[in-house]
């Protein structure tokens, strides 16, 4: 199993701490053996393969809203709402190729981050790139336990579809907007895999 290089530091503190309260005290391992497995758990990064041509998710989750809105980095858009649990694999990965073009960081609350305010309240991070099929929007949102929200982009940067870009730590949401040319064939409700579920495709609606 591979891990999230961004969990290296939690991941080597609750070891070390496991180590060295096992060396005190055998017993405490009944403990610190589950905490630390949920730790590294959380911080697992498994290779994922596009289930077909389309643009794919950015998270693994479930869809929990589908609206048209918009921003001013894409104009109109259609955004697909996705929800991250603590059990979810965290690490982000883009929707389809393309090159960043926008990016901005906003300070926020500590909602949860299935609460409608979220998306425009908590803490979160804009990435906007253009596509074969015009400008692309994510957010990366923390949540009420989320505390640091990792973004390794800058502007200029080429990336491929299913590509990893960042994570968020400990239940968060991400949020992307898509062009109206594109065809969503994501569902509220449905569960989705980062890199892998295709959530739109090219034609109208």
């Amino acid at each position: 199993m591979k891990f999230a290089p961004d969990g290296s530091f939690f991941m080597g503190a609750v070891a070390a701490v496991a180590l060295l309260l096992a060396w005190l005290n055998r017993w405490t391992l009944i403990v610190m053996l589950p905490l630390a497995a949920l730790v590294f758990w959380f911080f697992r990064d498994p290779e994922r393969t596009p289930e077909g041509a389309g643009l794919v998710s950015p998270a693994d989750g479930e869809v929990i809203e589908i609206y048209e809105t918009e921003h001013p980095y894409t104009g109109k858009a259609l955004k697909v709402g996705i929800f991250m649990n603590v059990f979810s694999v965290h690490v982000n990965r883009m929707p389809s190729a393309g090159t960043v073009e926008y990016l901005e960081y906003v300070p926020g609350k500590k909602w949860f981050a299935n609460a409608d305010k979220a998306s425009l309240e908590n803490e979160r991070m804009y990435v906007g790139y253009s596509s074969a099929d015009g400008p692309v929007l994510l957010t990366q949102i923390a949540g009420l336990v989320a505390r640091r929200i990792v973004c390794r982009l800058k502007k200029g940067d080429r990336l491929e579809r299913a590509q990893r870009f960042g994570m968020i730590k400990f239940g968060s949401k991400v949020d992307v907007y898509l062009p109206l040319s594109l065809k969503c064939t994501a569902e509220i409700g449905q569960k989705v895999t980062a890199g892998q579920t295709v959530i739109a495709v090219r034609g109208q609606k």
